[in-house]
């Protein structure tokens, strides 16, 4: 049996047994409501002018978010990859920072930012630099010496060895850490809409729409969309990973 039949076969089966057990009442179908509603909702979802615009802020939230932590995540990595001195001295700080959890940073950055949709960006950006920029100062520790050697011979300048050694040698790496603080960037930006309020957004939408009003088929449905698009958006990182960078295996950091 071919994977993706297996695949999705067992999603089958979960909802199969999700829906017997909601319509056989083992489960409270006000709490959990059967896959068949929360379908038909999500569905219906995209006819909703407030659900469309949510989505949208969320979407280009989330996408500023990991564009700001791509680019603070490589160029520190560089940094403190090319300084060992530097990257002695800033790694208990990097590993006091990484562990914080966004969400619990939302009272200060309500302080300081307001609730507006500068909050999410910042805290999103904050939880999704860590595994670029682990993965990028892991990374070139990894670069062939001789690679590097060469390029000194031919008395190459900095900028050029940076350009068309060191960046395509961490390329895989790289990637691999901004697939998975894709992820963590829609986590944080969602999480803080429904936490933090004030802004638009897809989390603000399951918690005005769906919890305060007692329909947590309009959550569960927020949430399938919300993990589809997380799917489509690591598979579009799979698939540029193995089209563009396929050298390199990209293993984690940490």
């Amino acid at each position: 049996m071919p994977p993706f039949v297996r695949k999705f076969a067992g999603l089958v089966g979960f909802l199969v047994l999700w829906e017997a057990a909601s319509r056989l009442g083992l489960v409270d179908a006000r709490v959990l409501p059967p896959p068949s509603q929360v379908l038909l909702r999500f569905a219906l979802l995209f006819t909703d002018q407030h659900f469309v615009a949510d989505v949208v802020s969320t979407v280009l939230s989330w996408l500023i978010a990991l564009l700001c932590a791509t680019v603070i995540g490589v160029g520190l990595g560089i940094l403190f990859g090319s300084v060992p001195a530097l990257r002695l001295i800033s790694m208990p700080v990097v590993e006091f920072l990484r562990p914080l959890p966004a969400v619990a940073l939302i009272p200060l950055a309500i302080a300081l930012l307001g609730t507006q949709a500068q909050t999410k960006i910042v805290l999103a950006a904050f939880a999704a630099t860590w595994p670029i920029l682990l993965n990028t100062s892991y990374a070139l520790g990894e670069v062939d010496p001789r690679l590097v050697e060469t390029a000194r011979c031919f008395r190459v300048s900095r900028w050029r060895l940076l350009t068309g050694v060191t960046l395509p040698s961490i390329g895989p790496f790289v990637l691999t850490g901004v697939r998975i603080s894709a992820s963590i960037t829609l986590i944080a930006v969602v999480g803080t809409e429904f936490l933090a309020g004030g802004s638009i957004g897809l989390g603000q939408y399951a918690f005005i729409q769906g919890t305060s009003g007692g329909r947590m088929d309009v959550v569960l449905a927020a949430t399938v969309f919300a993990g589809l698009f997380g799917c489509l958006v690591n598979a579009g990182f799979l698939a540029a990973q193995r089209r563009w960078v396929s050298w390199g295996s990209g293993e984690v950091a940490a």
